[in-house]
């Protein structure tokens, strides 16, 4: 069924086949295992950050997809602004990850980007037929995410510098595990053909397999 508004009243503007996902990567790693995440995490933030350039000079859209980090009464604004200015332990991520104005942004409660969030709807209206995720943590939230993703018959790329987890066998698996149920495309973010993308964001094989 057609969409009674195409551009949910002027305010999901663009359309494109390709969408990037920068998962809870605006967190201030105030948690138990925070220390652990920090290194791969900014190593992660510093090639996202790359990818980010290069996907808006193509015009693909990004979304930030975070945590509300159970502040219920929080928006997005609140949680960058959080990150950045209390002297947290994720403040290098904010500052390498610091949202643009024409950057789309969903909260989520649980693990998933897609669970109790308007991603969907977003998505819909975007005509997204391949999602690039980014973010962390590979084996956490960029996994269910992928699975939901993979469930709506959404294409994967997973760019293997572009997450990271407490240890980097955590990352290794995940991949592995996304790379060989999903088909999600692992390959490096320097090596990851946007432009190609933008042009065939399904892959031939999943077409024929469809």
């Amino acid at each position: 069924m057609k969409n009674k508004n195409e551009d949910l009243h002027g305010n999901v503007p663009d359309r494109f086949p390709v969408a990037l996902l920068i998962i809870d990567m605006i967190n201030d790693l105030e948690f138990p295992e925070g220390e652990r995440f920090l290194k791969p995490a900014v190593k992660a933030a510093q090639q996202i950050a790359t990818l980010k350039r290069r996907a808006k000079d193509l015009k693909i859209p990004v979304i930030y997809v975070n945590d509300n980090f159970g502040r219920w009464r929080s928006d997005f604004r609140e949680v960058v602004q959080h990150c950045l200015k209390d002297g947290v332990r994720g403040q290098p991520l904010a500052e390498l990850l610091y949202p643009d104005s024409d950057d789309y942004f969903v909260l989520k409660p649980k693990h998933s980007a897609f669970f109790a969030t308007t991603l969907d709807t977003l998505l819909e209206y975007l005509k997204v037929e391949r999602l690039i995720l980014t973010g962390i943590s590979t084996d956490v939230c960029i996994l269910f995410s992928a699975k939901d993703a993979y469930m709506r018959d959404l294409s994967l790329s997973i760019p293997a510098d572009c997450v990271a987890a407490d240890t980097v066998a955590h990352t290794k698996t995940a991949l592995e595990y996304m790379e060989r149920v999903m088909g999600a495309d692992t390959t490096s973010s320097a090596r990851l053909n946007l432009p190609e993308l933008c042009q065939n964001p399904v892959p031939a094989q999943e077409k024929v397999s469809e």
